[in-house]
């Protein structure tokens, strides 16, 4: 059984949850990150002997070759993530998403695992009628999304890499994204009070961020068997439009006001649905619920507290 994991870009949204994860499943962990959010968000893991963390830049070669040297897999998290952030400095998107991941490849050994996270927005604009497998042709309609495919597809050309094509993540973290949907709607019932969307009907697929953790740790334990391919990874009952996700969460929030704009349209304009079945035979399944999600966020936004600078 592989023992160390390395992790980049460890101390973000997804990070700070997988470390506590493998963590408890046993595993040594060494967790790497920038910091360039000044964030704190693996305190709370620095008593455990088995957790080491190092600040540092997945772009430093220097840095990347210690780490790579005795580790058993390779998480390379750090990314410019979304496509607003990526669209603000292509340079710096090029760079992490895709020019780190060539360094990794090229530092590790055959023999070391990569579980490479990348997003089923490749899968770009579709009907939302069809479902979309691993086998359908990607289309990503953003610099981030054209990054991330292009990187899993170079990983996918070496051996022993799975590629996990993520939903739209939710739930709580100790480093908290508020731009995810689920979490961006929810916050929004329970602060604004009110909603606009722009193009309803529009779908996507959803899992809860510590489904996301497990599928990892699941990946690293059938590393073997499913080396090779990539899997979406997602929540079957939770491919949604955005007008039934608001009234799921509007079910929780009974005041939440959510006006459909019928003039206008979104910046993002994926509209697709997922079939996760490859997963399910590869042994996982999401399983963590849109509701319990909801529940857990708006228990969250509540420790969260008046916004810094709302004079409120």
């Amino acid at each position: 059984m592989p023992t160390h994991v390395v992790i980049t870009g460890a101390a973000g949204y997804l990070g700070s949850v997988l470390c506590e994860h493998l963590l408890a499943a046993g595993y040594r962990v060494t967790a790497a990150d920038g910091l360039i959010y000044r964030q704190r968000s693996l305190f709370h893991l620095c008593a455990s002997p088995q957790f080491d963390f190092i600040v540092g830049d997945a772009r430093d070669e220097q840095l990347m070759r210690r780490l790579v040297k005795d580790a058993d897999v390779l998480i390379p998290l750090a990314a410019i993530v979304g496509a607003p952030a990526c669209d603000r400095d292509p340079w710096l998107a090029r760079s992490v998403n895709l020019e780190a991941i060539r360094l990794l490849a090229r530092l590790r050994s055959n023999d070391q695992l990569i579980v490479y996270p990348t997003t089923n927005s490749g899968y770009g604009t579709k009907s939302g009628d069809v479902f979309c497998t691993e086998d359908t042709p990607l289309e990503p309609i953003s610099l981030y999304g054209q990054t991330k495919t292009d990187a899993e597809a170079e990983l996918l050309e070496r051996t022993n890499t799975v590629t996990l094509r993520l939903a739209t993540v939710f739930g709580m973290s100790p480093r908290m994204r508020l731009d995810l949907l689920v979490n961006h709607f929810v916050y929004a019932a329970v602060t604004d009070g009110y909603i606009v969307i722009f193009e309803k009907d529009f779908k996507r697929n959803y899992i809860h961020i510590r489904d996301v953790a497990d599928c990892f740790i699941h990946c690293i334990v059938n590393g073997k068997k499913m080396a090779g391919r990539p899997y979406n990874a997602g929540l079957d009952s939770a491919n949604l439009s955005k007008e039934a996700l608001a009234l799921k969460i509007k079910e929780y929030v009974p005041n939440f006001y959510i006006h459909f704009g019928q003039v206008g349209t979104d910046p993002d304009k994926r509209n697709y649905i997922v079939s996760n079945q490859r997963l399910r035979d590869a042994g996982f399944e999401a399983k963590r619920s849109l509701d319990s999600g909801i529940q857990e966020l708006l228990k969250g936004y509540r420790m969260m507290g008046r916004a810094e600078f709302a004079n409120i």
